[in-house]
């Protein structure tokens, strides 16, 4: 099971499942929404995904047609995103997890945009 929340802790949420694995992405849509170096995301069932609290202060934004990026209102931390042509997955975003066991990353998407300053074991 992950826990996790916002920075405000106005948003905070329960994964009942293990997360299967996770994903760096050096793509500039993460890189400009994170407003770090990469995203760390990882693909979830939404089914197992339960918001304990503070809906209300969910946002949704709709970087293209069918991806929408979720964030708390009140301090900005992005939460997850979904596309609506993928059905029951959300992208969890991995900055926000507070308990349980987050695997170490199996893929790095657009690397070819992966900063020279970053060195990441294993690839």
């Amino acid at each position: 099971m992950i826990q996790g929340q916002c920075l405000c802790g106005a948003v905070q949420y329960r994964y009942h499942a293990e997360l299967p694995q996770s994903i760096l992405c050096f793509c500039q849509h993460c890189r400009l929404a994170q407003g770090a170096a990469f995203g760390w995301n990882s693909p979830i069932d939404q089914s197992k995904f339960e918001l304990l609290q503070g809906h209300p202060y969910l946002t949704e934004y709709f970087h293209t047609e069918n991806k929408a990026r979720v964030f708390c209102s009140q301090c900005g931390s992005p939460i997850y995103s979904f596309r609506t042509d993928l059905p029951n997955v959300l992208r969890l975003r991995l900055g926000t997890v507070t308990e349980g066991y987050v695997p170490a990353p199996a893929e790095l998407a657009y690397q070819q945009h992966q900063p020279d300053f970053i060195c990441i074991h294993g690839f």
